[in-house]
C-alpha cells in the first residue's frame, strides 16, 4: 500500500487532469503515491499514512454515503470528515457571510415556496442545489426586484438551493480562483465563461488561464481559509477560493473548496509541486503530532 492515497472517483481512475504529475511530484520527494476511489472496497484507508481527497466528483447524488466514508478513514484524512460535512452543502457561504469575510450575498431556500421571494430579492439571480458540483444544476432568472423574476421551477433541479444575486463582472472580469497551500497562497488563475453563459466550466465553453498571483486576491483567499479555521475548528492545509468582483468594486468570496479542489494542473502544472510540497511536509510533521 502507497504511503499517501490521492482519493478519486470511479470515472477518473487516474484523477483529475494532469494527476500523473502529483504521483510523480511526490516520488520525486521520496512518497510513493497512488491514485484510489473512494467507495472501492478493496482499498485499505487505514493503511496510508494520509489520504488526501482530489478529485470525488461524484458525491453530489451520493453525499451522506461520502461523508459517511471520510467518517470511517479518520485522522489520516487532510481536511477531515467535518470539513467535507460542512463545505459539500453550499449553506456553508452563510456561515461565511456572516463574519467580516466579504462574500457574494446567499439565501438559503430549503422549499420550492421560498425561492420567489429569494430570487426576487436579488433579480436577476443565480440558484445553485445546495449540494452541488460541476455547475451542474445552475440556473439564471431575471426579472423586475419584488416581482416573479421569471422563476420557472420546471428548470430548477432538485432542491434545497441557494440562491445569490447574478455578478455581472462574471462576464468580464470572469472568475478568480486562488489556491492556498499550507496557509499561504501559491498561485492563481482566471476562469471566464463563453457566450451568454455563466458557469466558467470548460464544459460550458469556459477558458481557464494562469495569470500572476495578485496581492489583493491572495489577501482574501488566504483570509477566507482562516476563517473557515476559526469557524470549524480544524486546520485546513488545502484549498482554493473563488472569487468574483460585485458591482460595489469589491472582491468577494463566490466559493471555498475544502474537500476536493481541482488543481488545474493543466494550465498551473507547477501546482503539482507545490501540492507534494505540502503532503512531504504533512508527512514529515505527523510522527510529532501522534506522539504529542
Amino acid at each position: 500500500m502507497a504511503d499517501v492515497l490521492l482519493v478519486t472517483c470511479a470515472a477518473l481512475p487516474d484523477g483529475e487532469t494532469g494527476g500523473d504529475l502529483l504521483v510523480e511530484e511526490l516520488a520525486s520527494r521520496g512518497v510513493d503515491a497512488a491514485w484510489a476511489a473512494w467507495d472501492d472496497a478493496g482499498v485499505d484507508w487505514a493503511a496510508a499514512r494520509l489520504v488526501l481527497v482530489r478529485s470525488t466528483w461524484d458525491y453530489e447524488s451520493r453525499r451522506e454515503e461520502f461523508i459517511a466514508w471520510a467518517d470511517a478513514v479518520g485522522p489520516t484524512l487532510v481536511n477531515g470528515a467535518a470539513a467535507f460535512a460542512w463545505n459539500t452543502d453550499k449553506a456553508y457561504l452563510v456561515d461565511l457571510g456572516a463574519t467580516d469575510l466579504p462574500v457574494v450575498p446567499t439565501v438559503v431556500a430549503d422549499e420550492e415556496g421560498e425561492l420567489a421571494p429569494a430570487v426576487a430579492t436579488f433579480a436577476p439571480a443565480v440558484v445553485k442545489p445546495r449540494v452541488g458540483a460541476g455547475g451542474r444544476g445552475v440556473v439564471v432568472f431575471d426579472g423586475e426586484p419584488g416581482g416573479p423574476a421569471g422563476l420557472d421551477e420546471s428548470r430548477l433541479a432538485l432542491g434545497p438551493w441557494v440562491v445569490q444575486p447574478l455578478v455581472e463582472s462574471v462576464h468580464t472580469e470572469g472568475e478568480t480562483s486562488v489556491f492556498v497551500l499550507g496557509g499561504e497562497a501559491v498561485s492563481q488563475v482566471r476562469k471566464r465563461p463563453a457566450g451568454d453563459e455563466i458557469r466558467v466550466h470548460e464544459e460550458y465553453g469556459g477558458r481557464t488561464d494562469a495569470v500572476p498571483l495578485d496581492d489583493e486576491a491572495a489577501r482574501l483567499s488566504v483570509a477566507a481559509v482562516r476563517t473557515a479555521e476559526d469557524l470549524l475548528g480544524v486546520p485546513l492545509p488545502y484549498a482554493r477560493a473563488d472569487l468574483m468582483r460585485l458591482d460595489d468594486g469589491r472582491l468577494a468570496l463566490s466559493e471555498l473548496e475544502i474537500t476536493e479542489p481541482g488543481l488545474y494542473l493543466d494550465v498551473l502544472p507547477a501546482n503539482a509541486g507545490a501540492f507534494a510540497d505540502l503532503v512531504a511536509h504533512l508527512l514529515d510533521a505527523a510522527p510529532a503530532a501522534s506522539q504529542a
